[in-house]
Protein backbone atom coordinates (compact mmCIF):
# COMPACT_ATOMS: atom_id res chain seq x y z
CA UNK A 1 0.00 0.00 0.00
CA UNK A 2 1.26 3.88 -1.07
CA UNK A 3 1.50 6.25 1.47
CA UNK A 4 -0.81 9.08 1.62
CA UNK A 5 2.18 11.34 3.70
CA UNK A 6 5.56 10.76 2.27
CA UNK A 7 8.13 12.83 3.78
CA UNK A 8 11.76 13.39 2.19
CA UNK A 9 14.44 15.71 3.47
CA UNK A 10 12.34 18.25 4.50
CA UNK A 11 13.84 21.27 6.23
CA UNK A 12 12.77 25.01 6.82
CA UNK A 13 15.28 27.70 7.08
CA UNK A 14 14.35 30.66 8.68
CA UNK A 15 16.74 34.09 8.67
CA UNK A 16 17.37 35.69 11.96
CA UNK A 17 18.56 39.50 11.72
CA UNK A 18 20.94 40.94 14.52
CA UNK A 19 21.31 44.47 14.74
CA UNK A 20 25.02 44.92 16.01
CA UNK A 21 25.50 48.10 17.15
CA UNK A 22 23.64 51.21 17.93
CA UNK A 23 20.44 51.92 19.97
CA UNK A 24 16.85 49.76 19.10
CA UNK A 25 14.99 52.94 18.52
CA UNK A 26 16.62 56.01 17.52
CA UNK A 27 14.94 60.04 17.53
CA UNK A 28 14.07 62.36 14.18
CA UNK A 29 17.72 63.94 15.64
CA UNK A 30 19.50 60.96 15.27
CA UNK A 31 18.53 60.13 11.99
CA UNK A 32 19.19 63.66 10.65
CA UNK A 33 22.51 63.75 12.27
CA UNK A 34 23.38 60.29 10.71
CA UNK A 35 22.72 61.15 7.47
CA UNK A 36 24.80 64.45 7.74
CA UNK A 37 27.59 61.81 8.63
CA UNK A 38 27.19 59.56 6.15
CA UNK A 39 28.42 62.73 3.69
CA UNK A 40 31.22 62.94 5.06
CA UNK A 41 31.70 58.87 6.88
CA UNK A 42 29.83 56.58 4.49
CA UNK A 43 31.89 53.33 5.33
CA UNK A 44 31.43 54.27 9.38
CA UNK A 45 28.14 54.68 9.33
CA UNK A 46 27.39 51.48 6.83
CA UNK A 47 29.28 49.53 10.04
CA UNK A 48 27.05 51.38 12.38
CA UNK A 49 24.08 50.20 11.27
CA UNK A 50 24.90 46.84 9.86
CA UNK A 51 23.14 43.80 10.83
CA UNK A 52 24.45 40.55 11.45
CA UNK A 53 22.61 37.26 9.92
CA UNK A 54 21.54 34.18 11.54
CA UNK A 55 20.21 30.77 10.09
CA UNK A 56 18.20 28.76 11.96
CA UNK A 57 16.55 25.55 11.15
CA UNK A 58 12.76 24.96 12.51
CA UNK A 59 13.34 21.40 10.71
CA UNK A 60 16.24 20.07 8.85
CA UNK A 61 16.08 16.38 7.75
CA UNK A 62 12.61 15.05 8.41
CA UNK A 63 11.86 11.69 7.01
CA UNK A 64 8.47 9.52 7.54
CA UNK A 65 5.69 7.76 5.86
CA UNK A 66 1.95 7.19 7.09
CA UNK A 67 -0.24 5.25 5.52
CA UNK A 68 -4.03 5.59 5.19
CA UNK A 69 -6.38 5.06 8.05
CA UNK A 70 -3.19 5.61 9.98
CA UNK A 71 -3.58 7.86 13.66
CA UNK A 72 0.08 9.72 14.11
CA UNK A 73 0.85 11.44 16.95
CA UNK A 74 3.64 14.31 16.92
CA UNK A 75 5.14 14.98 19.88
CA UNK A 76 7.61 17.23 21.34
CA UNK A 77 9.02 20.14 23.77
CA UNK A 78 7.90 23.58 22.68
CA UNK A 79 10.52 24.82 20.08
CA UNK A 80 11.13 21.09 18.65
CA UNK A 81 9.54 22.37 15.07
CA UNK A 82 5.98 20.76 15.67
CA UNK A 83 3.75 23.60 14.16
CA UNK A 84 6.22 24.39 11.67
CA UNK A 85 6.14 20.75 10.47
CA UNK A 86 1.88 20.65 10.48
CA UNK A 87 1.73 24.42 8.25
CA UNK A 88 4.49 22.54 5.60
CA UNK A 89 2.51 19.97 5.23
CA UNK A 90 -1.13 22.20 5.57
CA UNK A 91 0.62 24.11 2.63
CA UNK A 92 0.66 27.29 4.63
CA UNK A 93 4.91 27.86 4.12
CA UNK A 94 7.04 26.58 1.52
CA UNK A 95 10.17 24.42 2.91
CA UNK A 96 13.53 25.30 2.32
CA UNK A 97 15.02 21.85 1.61
CA UNK A 98 13.36 18.27 0.44
CA UNK A 99 9.87 17.10 -0.35
CA UNK A 100 6.64 15.76 0.53
CA UNK A 101 3.87 14.05 -1.18
CA UNK A 102 0.12 13.92 0.02
CA UNK A 103 -2.77 12.01 -1.01
CA UNK A 104 -6.59 13.51 -1.18
CA UNK A 105 -7.96 16.70 0.56
CA UNK A 106 -6.50 18.13 3.70
CA UNK A 107 -8.11 20.28 6.18
CA UNK A 108 -6.26 21.66 9.19
CA UNK A 109 -7.19 23.29 12.46
CA UNK A 110 -3.63 24.46 13.86
CA UNK A 111 -4.86 27.53 16.28
CA UNK A 112 -7.68 28.93 17.65
CA UNK A 113 -9.76 30.84 14.75
CA UNK A 114 -7.97 29.21 11.67
CA UNK A 115 -9.68 29.92 8.26
CA UNK A 116 -12.52 31.99 10.50
CA UNK A 117 -13.18 35.65 9.44
CA UNK A 118 -14.16 37.25 12.89
CA UNK A 119 -16.69 39.69 10.83
CA UNK A 120 -18.79 37.33 9.68
CA UNK A 121 -21.24 34.71 11.69
CA UNK A 122 -21.00 31.66 12.80
CA UNK A 123 -22.94 30.07 9.87
CA UNK A 124 -21.25 32.36 6.83
CA UNK A 125 -17.72 30.71 8.37
CA UNK A 126 -18.77 27.08 8.19
CA UNK A 127 -19.63 27.77 4.06
CA UNK A 128 -16.83 29.77 3.60
CA UNK A 129 -14.21 27.00 5.04
CA UNK A 130 -16.33 24.55 3.33
CA UNK A 131 -15.51 26.38 0.18
CA UNK A 132 -11.79 26.72 1.40
CA UNK A 133 -11.74 22.84 1.03
CA UNK A 134 -13.06 22.94 -2.00
CA UNK A 135 -16.47 21.78 -1.07
CA UNK A 136 -19.71 22.53 -3.19
CA UNK A 137 -22.40 24.39 -1.53
CA UNK A 138 -25.02 21.86 -1.14
CA UNK A 139 -21.89 19.03 0.36
CA UNK A 140 -21.91 21.73 2.85
CA UNK A 141 -25.13 21.82 3.21
CA UNK A 142 -25.87 18.35 3.73
CA UNK A 143 -22.89 18.42 6.94
CA UNK A 144 -24.95 21.11 8.22
CA UNK A 145 -26.80 19.89 10.91
CA UNK A 146 -24.33 17.52 12.00
CA UNK A 147 -21.48 20.45 12.47
CA UNK A 148 -24.06 22.64 14.12
CA UNK A 149 -25.16 20.01 16.49
CA UNK A 150 -21.48 19.09 17.25
CA UNK A 151 -20.54 22.64 18.29
CA UNK A 152 -23.36 23.42 20.48
CA UNK A 153 -23.16 27.12 19.27
CA UNK A 154 -27.40 26.69 17.88
CA UNK A 155 -28.25 29.89 19.48
CA UNK A 156 -25.11 32.34 18.60
CA UNK A 157 -24.81 30.40 14.72
CA UNK A 158 -25.99 34.04 13.35
CA UNK A 159 -23.81 36.02 15.38
CA UNK A 160 -20.23 37.20 14.48
CA UNK A 161 -17.06 34.50 15.35
CA UNK A 162 -15.42 37.55 17.01
CA UNK A 163 -17.50 37.53 20.16
CA UNK A 164 -17.44 34.13 20.70
CA UNK A 165 -15.34 33.12 23.38
CA UNK A 166 -12.14 30.68 22.84
CA UNK A 167 -14.28 27.73 23.63
CA UNK A 168 -16.67 28.80 21.23
CA UNK A 169 -14.47 29.31 18.56
CA UNK A 170 -12.19 26.26 19.11
CA UNK A 171 -15.77 24.27 19.15
CA UNK A 172 -16.84 25.45 15.67
CA UNK A 173 -13.43 25.46 14.26
CA UNK A 174 -12.76 21.39 14.91
CA UNK A 175 -16.55 20.48 14.35
CA UNK A 176 -16.23 22.44 10.19
CA UNK A 177 -12.81 20.34 10.06
CA UNK A 178 -14.22 17.23 11.50
CA UNK A 179 -17.30 16.69 9.82
CA UNK A 180 -16.49 17.94 6.26
CA UNK A 181 -14.58 14.77 5.62
CA UNK A 182 -11.31 15.93 4.01
CA UNK A 183 -9.14 12.82 3.13
CA UNK A 184 -6.26 13.67 5.73
CA UNK A 185 -7.01 15.84 8.95
CA UNK A 186 -3.99 17.55 10.47
CA UNK A 187 -5.04 19.16 14.50
CA UNK A 188 -2.57 20.98 16.64
CA UNK A 189 -3.03 21.26 20.44
CA UNK A 190 -7.13 21.40 19.85
CA UNK A 191 -7.17 19.46 22.93
CA UNK A 192 -5.47 22.51 24.68
CA UNK A 193 -8.93 24.45 24.67
CA UNK A 194 -12.44 23.44 26.44
CA UNK A 195 -13.84 21.45 28.52
CA UNK A 196 -13.50 17.80 29.52
CA UNK A 197 -16.51 16.89 27.91
CA UNK A 198 -15.48 18.35 24.88
CA UNK A 199 -12.07 17.01 24.44
CA UNK A 200 -13.39 13.53 24.96
CA UNK A 201 -16.17 14.01 22.25
CA UNK A 202 -13.25 15.35 20.13
CA UNK A 203 -11.50 12.49 20.64
CA UNK A 204 -14.24 10.01 19.76
CA UNK A 205 -14.73 11.60 16.49
CA UNK A 206 -11.05 11.41 15.58
CA UNK A 207 -11.53 7.58 16.28
CA UNK A 208 -14.56 7.41 14.18
CA UNK A 209 -12.06 9.65 11.45
CA UNK A 210 -9.64 6.78 11.34
CA UNK A 211 -11.97 3.87 11.75
CA UNK A 212 -13.63 5.20 8.05
CA UNK A 213 -10.05 5.32 6.53
CA UNK A 214 -9.07 8.83 7.05
CA UNK A 215 -6.18 9.75 8.11
CA UNK A 216 -5.29 11.68 11.40
CA UNK A 217 -1.73 13.87 12.33
CA UNK A 218 -2.31 14.99 15.53
CA UNK A 219 0.06 17.13 18.01
CA UNK A 220 -0.23 17.53 21.49
CA UNK A 221 1.66 17.84 25.08
CA UNK A 222 -1.55 15.53 26.14
CA UNK A 223 0.57 12.20 26.13
CA UNK A 224 -2.53 10.16 27.48
CA UNK A 225 -4.32 11.73 24.18
CA UNK A 226 -1.92 10.45 21.69
CA UNK A 227 -1.75 7.36 23.94
CA UNK A 228 -5.71 7.03 23.10
CA UNK A 229 -5.78 8.10 19.91
CA UNK A 230 -2.47 7.47 17.61
CA UNK A 231 -0.84 3.66 17.18
CA UNK A 232 2.21 5.56 15.73
CA UNK A 233 4.39 8.33 17.39
CA UNK A 234 6.69 10.86 16.18
CA UNK A 235 9.65 12.63 18.36
CA UNK A 236 10.28 15.85 17.43
CA UNK A 237 13.93 17.96 18.96
CA UNK A 238 15.75 20.47 17.47
CA UNK A 239 13.57 20.08 14.42
CA UNK A 240 15.01 16.46 13.93
CA UNK A 241 12.92 13.36 13.94
CA UNK A 242 14.93 11.49 17.25
CA UNK A 243 12.33 8.83 17.84
CA UNK A 244 9.36 6.95 16.00
CA UNK A 245 7.75 4.11 16.28
CA UNK A 246 4.84 2.81 18.95
CA UNK A 247 3.28 5.76 20.92
CA UNK A 248 4.41 3.39 24.92
CA UNK A 249 7.40 3.68 23.87
CA UNK A 250 8.76 6.45 22.62
CA UNK A 251 6.36 8.55 24.65
CA UNK A 252 8.60 7.09 27.68
CA UNK A 253 11.52 7.81 25.88
CA UNK A 254 10.41 11.67 25.54
CA UNK A 255 9.33 11.74 29.13
CA UNK A 256 12.60 10.31 30.23
CA UNK A 257 14.09 12.81 28.78
CA UNK A 258 11.15 15.65 29.55
CA UNK A 259 12.22 14.91 33.50
CA UNK A 260 15.00 17.40 34.47
CA UNK A 261 16.82 15.13 36.96
CA UNK A 262 15.11 15.48 40.72
CA UNK A 263 15.62 19.33 40.27
CA UNK A 264 13.79 22.10 37.81
CA UNK A 265 14.61 25.75 38.05
CA UNK A 266 13.00 28.46 36.20
CA UNK A 267 15.36 30.78 33.84
CA UNK A 268 12.88 33.18 34.83
CA UNK A 269 10.67 33.63 31.79
CA UNK A 270 8.26 30.26 32.01
CA UNK A 271 5.21 30.48 33.26
CA UNK A 272 5.08 33.68 33.92
CA UNK A 273 1.93 34.77 35.34
CA UNK A 274 0.45 37.48 38.46
CA UNK A 275 -0.56 35.13 40.91
CA UNK A 276 2.16 32.34 41.12
CA UNK A 277 4.64 31.93 38.84
CA UNK A 278 7.21 28.63 39.62
CA UNK A 279 10.68 29.41 40.01
CA UNK A 280 11.71 25.51 41.53
CA UNK A 281 10.65 22.59 41.29
CA UNK A 282 12.52 19.36 43.50
CA UNK A 283 12.49 16.29 45.35
CA UNK A 284 13.86 16.69 48.55
CA UNK A 285 14.94 14.26 51.87
CA UNK A 286 14.35 15.14 55.65
CA UNK A 287 17.67 17.41 55.42
CA UNK A 288 15.23 19.31 52.89
CA UNK A 289 18.55 18.44 50.52
CA UNK A 290 17.74 18.25 46.99
CA UNK A 291 18.11 14.34 45.99
CA UNK A 292 20.61 13.29 44.03
CA UNK A 293 20.30 9.62 43.79
CA UNK A 294 17.30 6.90 44.11
CA UNK A 295 15.50 7.25 47.35
CA UNK A 296 14.71 4.11 49.77
CA UNK A 297 11.18 3.35 50.67
CA UNK A 298 11.27 4.03 53.85
CA UNK A 299 13.13 7.33 53.67
CA UNK A 300 11.45 11.02 53.97
CA UNK A 301 10.54 11.92 50.85
CA UNK A 302 9.68 15.74 50.17
CA UNK A 303 8.45 17.30 46.93
CA UNK A 304 9.13 21.06 47.32
CA UNK A 305 7.41 23.80 45.29
CA UNK A 306 8.97 27.38 45.05
CA UNK A 307 7.46 30.74 43.46
CA UNK A 308 6.70 33.90 43.20
CA UNK A 309 3.36 36.27 43.72
CA UNK A 310 2.69 39.32 42.60
CA UNK A 311 -0.94 39.55 43.10
CA UNK A 312 -3.38 37.41 45.60
CA UNK A 313 -6.05 34.99 44.30
CA UNK A 314 -8.24 33.18 46.45
CA UNK A 315 -8.66 30.39 43.64
CA UNK A 316 -4.79 29.65 43.62
CA UNK A 317 -4.20 26.06 43.40
CA UNK A 318 -0.72 24.67 43.92
CA UNK A 319 0.26 21.30 43.98
CA UNK A 320 1.75 18.36 41.84
CA UNK A 321 0.70 15.15 40.07
CA UNK A 322 2.79 11.71 39.78
CA UNK A 323 3.24 9.22 37.34
CA UNK A 324 4.56 5.92 37.04
CA UNK A 325 7.19 4.92 34.39
CA UNK A 326 4.38 3.54 32.18
CA UNK A 327 2.68 7.40 32.26
CA UNK A 328 -0.21 6.03 34.21
CA UNK A 329 -1.49 8.89 36.90
CA UNK A 330 -1.38 7.72 40.45
CA UNK A 331 -2.87 10.88 42.23
CA UNK A 332 -2.95 14.72 42.41
CA UNK A 333 -1.90 16.31 45.37
CA UNK A 334 -3.02 20.35 46.09
CA UNK A 335 -2.15 22.55 49.06
CA UNK A 336 -6.28 22.92 49.20
CA UNK A 337 -6.76 18.92 50.20
CA UNK A 338 -7.22 19.56 53.66
CA UNK A 339 -9.89 22.37 55.61
CA UNK A 340 -9.91 25.42 54.72
CA UNK A 341 -7.95 26.79 57.84
CA UNK A 342 -5.12 24.52 57.46
CA UNK A 343 -4.19 25.26 53.75
CA UNK A 344 -0.35 27.24 54.09
CA UNK A 345 -0.60 30.54 52.99
CA UNK A 346 0.44 32.19 49.57
CA UNK A 347 2.26 35.48 50.30
CA UNK A 348 3.18 38.13 48.24
CA UNK A 349 6.89 37.43 47.14
CA UNK A 350 8.77 34.48 48.34
CA UNK A 351 6.75 31.31 48.99
CA UNK A 352 7.72 27.75 49.58
CA UNK A 353 5.49 24.74 50.36
CA UNK A 354 6.65 21.31 50.70
CA UNK A 355 4.65 18.03 50.55
CA UNK A 356 5.93 15.16 52.51
CA UNK A 357 4.72 11.75 50.28
CA UNK A 358 4.17 8.81 53.30
CA UNK A 359 6.71 6.24 54.07
CA UNK A 360 6.44 3.16 52.25
CA UNK A 361 3.67 4.27 50.03
CA UNK A 362 5.33 3.76 46.77
CA UNK A 363 6.70 0.65 45.21
CA UNK A 364 9.97 0.25 43.75
CA UNK A 365 10.48 2.34 40.50
CA UNK A 366 10.80 5.27 38.41
CA UNK A 367 8.65 8.44 38.85
CA UNK A 368 7.99 11.43 37.41
CA UNK A 369 6.17 14.55 39.53
CA UNK A 370 4.70 17.17 37.39
CA UNK A 371 3.69 20.80 38.66
CA UNK A 372 0.67 21.93 39.15
CA UNK A 373 -0.66 25.88 39.18
CA UNK A 374 -4.32 26.68 38.66
CA UNK A 375 -6.79 29.33 39.30
CA UNK A 376 -9.20 27.26 40.71
CA UNK A 377 -11.91 26.35 37.69
CA UNK A 378 -10.96 29.33 35.73
CA UNK A 379 -7.62 28.40 34.59
CA UNK A 380 -4.71 26.71 34.07
CA UNK A 381 -0.91 28.08 34.78
CA UNK A 382 1.00 25.05 34.74
CA UNK A 383 -1.22 22.01 33.66
CA UNK A 384 0.18 18.61 33.74
CA UNK A 385 0.30 16.65 30.88
CA UNK A 386 0.94 20.13 28.79
CA UNK A 387 4.17 21.43 29.04
CA UNK A 388 4.40 21.41 32.96
CA UNK A 389 7.57 21.42 34.75
CA UNK A 390 8.91 18.25 35.65
CA UNK A 391 11.44 16.44 37.79
CA UNK A 392 11.70 12.43 38.40
CA UNK A 393 12.18 10.08 41.81
CA UNK A 394 13.49 6.52 41.75
CA UNK A 395 12.93 4.30 44.37
CA UNK A 396 15.12 1.80 45.62
CA UNK A 397 14.61 -0.45 48.47
CA UNK A 398 12.87 -0.13 51.91
CA UNK A 399 9.94 -1.39 51.13
CA UNK A 400 9.27 -3.47 53.89
CA UNK A 401 10.66 -4.83 57.15
CA UNK A 402 9.50 -8.28 56.87
CA UNK A 403 11.73 -11.30 55.45
CA UNK A 404 9.27 -11.81 53.03
CA UNK A 405 8.91 -8.67 51.47
CA UNK A 406 12.07 -8.46 49.57
CA UNK A 407 11.27 -7.27 46.36
CA UNK A 408 9.23 -5.26 44.41
CA UNK A 409 6.02 -6.53 43.72
CA UNK A 410 3.58 -6.11 41.18
CA UNK A 411 1.01 -2.96 41.27
CA UNK A 412 2.14 0.47 41.27
CA UNK A 413 1.59 1.26 44.69
CA UNK A 414 3.38 -0.47 47.73
CA UNK A 415 2.07 0.54 50.90
CA UNK A 416 3.08 -1.45 54.05
CA UNK A 417 -0.45 -1.92 55.48
CA UNK A 418 -0.97 -3.80 59.09
CA UNK A 419 -3.44 -6.49 59.82
CA UNK A 420 -4.84 -7.34 63.16
CA UNK A 421 -6.68 -10.10 64.84
CA UNK A 422 -10.52 -9.73 64.42
CA UNK A 423 -11.71 -12.36 66.79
Amino acid sequence: MSPVIRVENLGKKYLLRHQQQGPRYKTLRDVLTGKAQSLFSHSKSKIQNSKSVEEFWALKDVNFEIQQGEAVGIIGRNGAGKSTLLKLLSRITQPTTGRMELEGRVASLLEVGTGFHPELTGRENIYLNGAILGMGRAEIKSKFDEIVAFSEVEKFLDTPVKRYSSGMYMRLAFSVAAHLDPDILIIDEVLAVGDAQFQERCLNKMDQTTASGRTVIFVSHNMNAVQRLCLKCIQLSNGRVVASGHPDKVIRQYLETSAQGFEWKNDGNSHANAYFQPMRLAVINSKRETATTEMRGDEQVGILIEGISESRDSSLVVGFALYAEDNSLLFWSLQTDTATESWPEIRKGKNALVCWLPERLLNEGDYRIELIVSLHCRSWICQPGVSSPAVSLRIRGGLSDSPHWLAARPGLLGPVLPFYDAL
